[in-house]
């Protein structure tokens, strides 16, 4: 059971997309001419407002549907490609539906509430906070608003001129913490990270490191593949490393963005068992 929730929400958490068209037919710096040119990453430059409008500022729509392929690799396990239809709701909710040779294995839905998903194969769900999330990537400060930002390629994290420095390089941009990065949660739990993101010439995401200082525990993940889709960029290719008190790797390929509305039902059958997050 553990094996199909962690795929769904796997995807549930970042779908995110794949990264970059190279450059996406209009709008990127030429590679070759930033490379031939390469600016010195240790002389910080002055974040100014259209940086942060660039890369914080979420792009506009009501619903997004996305059909994607899912890997995920664990310290004990390999799961086979499956395919996943996921649906969102501008701040409302993400919805996903996850198949194998055309039958649906799991079904789950993310809302600022929490989460809850269940799994055909062992007549098993789950029903919890983001918590589970959280647990799932090493992390403490995954909520609703933060999934969404992620799946769509979009800084989730804070960031500002006080407390990082930006500097430009032959990719791009870095904006790293110049101290560690104290999170609470909802609970009053605090923790302290590290945090770098890389952005590419257009101010497209690549790269986001996070190191929490007292676990080790980190997270890596890297957009590719950036598409230009109606009026804003999403990517296409995301892949996700977990190191630390826990291993692994989440691959997502997605292969069509659509703005179609659609039915996205979710009920636990009655006969199903809850299980609990450990």
């Amino acid at each position: 059971m553990k094996k199909y929730l962690l795929l769904f929400l796997a995807g549930i958490l970042l779908f995110s997309c794949k990264a970059r068209k190279a450059a996406a037919d209009g709008g990127a710096t030429d590679s070759t001419a930033v490379a031939q040119n390469p600016r010195d990453v240790n002389k910080p430059i002055d974040a100014d407002a259209k940086f942060f409008q660039q890369v914080l500022v979420p792009p506009k729509f009501e619903q997004l549907k996305i059909n994607s392929k899912i890997n995920v690799e664990t310290q004990t396990s390999y799961l086979p490609t499956l395919d996943a239809t996921i649906y969102i709701q501008n701040n409302e909710k993400v919805w996903m539906n996850l198949s194998a040779f055309f039958i649906s294995m799991a079904r789950g839905v993310a809302t600022p509430e929490g989460i809850q998903a269940y799994n055909k194969t062992d007549r098993t769900f789950i029903d919890s906070d983001f918590d589970y999330l959280n647990k799932l990537l090493n992390t403490d400060f995954i909520n609703y608003n933060s999934l969404q930002r992620l799946l769509l390629g979009r800084t989730f994290v804070r960031i500002n001129d006080r407390e990082f420095r930006l500097t430009r390089n032959a990719q791009g941009f870095k904006m790293a913490s110049t101290v560690n990065q104290r999170i609470e949660t909802e609970d009053g739990k605090a923790s302290e990270y590290k945090i770098e993101l890389q952005y590419a010439p257009n101010y497209d995401l690549m790269n986001v490191y996070l190191k929490e200082v007292n676990r080790n525990d980190e997270l890596q993940i890297s957009y590719n593949d950036w598409f230009a889709y109606k009026d804003f960029r999403l990517p296409k290719n995301v892949k996700i490393l977990i190191k630390g008190s826990k291993e692994g790797q989440i691959l997502l390929e997605n292969t069509k963005f659509d703005d179609t509305k659609m039915q996205t039902p979710f009920s636990v059958p009655g006969n199903y068992t809850k299980i609990e997050i450990k």
